[in-house]
């Protein structure tokens, strides 16, 4: 996820001081931390964050989503 975060964040031309800037962060750290994957996505802050970056906040999520998932086709009753 924090490769996806990174390429998003540049390909809007948006620094990590940018990003942290507009999530209401004092300093870049704290923004650092999130797409370093030091701190974990809550859906607020990807909600936030998507917006920011004008994506759909599932993708942050997508592959939490099909490691868990329940509808498993190798599953036997």
């Amino acid at each position: 996820m924090n490769e996806l975060l990174k390429k998003l964040r540049t390909e809007k031309g948006f620094t990590q001081q940018d990003m942290a800037k507009k999530l209401g962060y004092s300093g870049k750290s704290g923004y650092c931390l999130l797409e370093n994957g030091v701190v974990k996505m809550t859906i607020d802050k990807a909600k936030k964050i998507a917006e920011i970056l004008e994506v759909d906040p599932a993708i942050f999520f997508n592959n939490k989503v099909e490691e868990t998932s329940t509808n498993n086709k190798d599953r036997t009753a």
